[in-house]
């Protein structure tokens, strides 16, 4: 029976990046992976593809609506969705070849099969084939990830009620587009067939969209959205999803309004849940919160000696690049070192166009603890690079400590938002102040001018707006 000191359950960016930093620590490190290839959701059938498909759903809007305003004439602009989709799978296979390699590099043993834990250091492998195999471990890190919440009225079929993973393979753009739930997710693909040419509507039960995200911008990135030519239908349940010769009608009320919405298809999301169980842990004595959720201390650790959890299994947002930080500080406290994540400086991202992404405390956040705070807010259509890139929407909000000045937290909705998030992060990760970042030289022209003058604006010092 082969031996290993740390096998790690999972081959997603929790799981592979745990098993990269295992291997640089020089500990003899497999990972199990039931899928053919590695990379789990986030490649495969999330993140990585998701953002393929946003990206080049954007590049057909700015030839067919925008390209104008630059002097480019684009006459009769067309979509090859076969070609999209394939440029989308060849994104996802270059990533899967490279995570394999990363796996050869760093010495990393992997194993195809479904992996159980049979008893505290043992790990058992079923492949496809059916064929058993047992491993010896020192340690064991589930890093299994999560899977899409079901609604007992509306099962996926995978036909005409899907997941993101059929929402992310239609081979034409559906008429009818109907999105249970107003999260990342369900905006995310909303905005990719709404640009293909689909009438896109989407259903939340909850009086506003993005839940989590600073309110303000949210409403803002709501209002862009329907601009875009999305409908919504907020504070609305849906209670039943009929199928008839492959069309969907969903029944839903809004108070004591019943209202019917006819669809070819109709995403489901609402969430994801942890995928923790049927891994043999509970067998073994693991414990599990009321959400399925693996119970660690703060350094991983379960009730079980020698086994770990990471990622979408454990409490905290289901968020792939939480789960590669937990990765790498889980088992650099396996090989004996310090691991640490700061929480409050983990970011959150909607994709779409604009961006939305937030870092920290949203101002409804600050109210509810009852913090003396203070805001500094700066739009785009000041900064000459927005203006110059004819893409002058959104804005940059920060909330700060009245006392201290320190960072609290940092929204942007912004087309690159995402990008721009993270020098906010890392002011916050350092414990830094709005003068810090406010006294910081940014370079001119560029969108990060906003950032800074955000900042200048949480004592009233913004240079080119108007201070109030």
């Amino acid at each position: 029976m082969e031996k290993f000191d740390v096998v790690i359950i999972g081959s997603g960016p929790g799981g592979y990046v745990a098993a990269i930093r295992a291997g640089q620590l020089g500990l003899k490190t497999a990972i199990v992976e039931k899928d053919k290839d590695l990379g789990g959701t986030c490649l495969n059938i999330g993140c990585i593809p998701s953002k393929a498909l946003l990206t080049s759903s954007d590049h057909f809007v700015f030839a067919k609506k925008e390209a104008g305003k630059h002097g480019i004439i684009i006459e009769n602009a067309s979509v090859d969705l076969a070609k999209m989709q394939q440029r989308k799978d060849k994104v996802v296979r270059t990533m899967n070849s490279g995570v394999r390699a990363l796996m050869k590099t760093n010495k990393v043993t992997t194993f195809e099969g479904f992996g159980t834990i049979t008893a505290p250091g043992k790990v058992s492998i079923k492949s496809s084939k059916g064929e058993q195999q047992e491993i010896e471990t020192k340690n064991i890190v589930i890093a299994t990830g999560s899977a899409p919440v079901e609604l007992p009225f509306a099962k996926f079929d995978g036909k005409t009620i899907v997941s993101s993973t059929e929402a992310l393979t239609f081979v034409e753009a559906p008429p009818k587009f109907l999105v249970i739930g107003a999260g990342a997710i369900g905006l995310e693909l909303g905005s990719v067939w709404a640009r293909l040419g689909s009438e896109v509507t989407i259903l939340e039960f909850l009086p506003r969209i993005a839940v989590g995200f600073d309110l303000e911008l949210s409403n803002m990135l709501q209002r862009s959205l329907t601009g875009q030519g999305i409908t919504f239908h907020l504070e609305t349940k849906v209670s039943a999803v009929k199928i008839d010769n492959g069309r969907a009608t969903a029944i839903a009320a809004r108070g004591d309004e019943e209202l019917k919405f006819e669809a070819d298809k109709v995403l489901v999301s609402v969430g994801r849940r942890p995928f923790s169980e049927g891994l043999g842990a509970e067998k073994i004595g693991v414990e599990f919160d009321e959400k399925k959720r693996i119970k660690v201390d703060k350094h991983f650790r379960t009730n079980v000696e020698g086994i770990y959890a990471i990622g979408d299994v454990i409490a905290g947002p289901m968020l792939a690049h939480k789960a590669s930080d937990e990765g790498i500080a889980c088992v650099e406290i396996i090989a004996g070192k310090v691991g640490h994540i700061n929480y409050d400086a983990i970011a959150g991202i909607i994709y779409t166009n604009p961006e939305l992404a937030g870092v920290g405390l949203t101002e409804e956040q600050a109210k509810e603890k009852g913090i003396d705070y203070r805001v500094g807010k700066f739009p785009f259509r000041a900064t000459g690079r927005a203006v110059a890139n004819e893409d002058p929407e959104g804005i940059v909000k920060f909330i700060a400590d009245a006392k201290t000045d320190r960072i609290l937290g940092a929204h942007i909705l912004q087309h690159l938002a995402s990008e721009l998030i993270a020098e906010a992060v890392s002011v916050i990760e350092f414990g830094g102040s709005s003068e810090d970042l406010g006294r910081t030289v940014h370079s001119h022209p560029t969108l990060s001018e906003a950032v800074k003058e955000a900042a200048l604006a949480v004592e009233k010092r913004a240079l080119h707006i108007m201070n109030r």
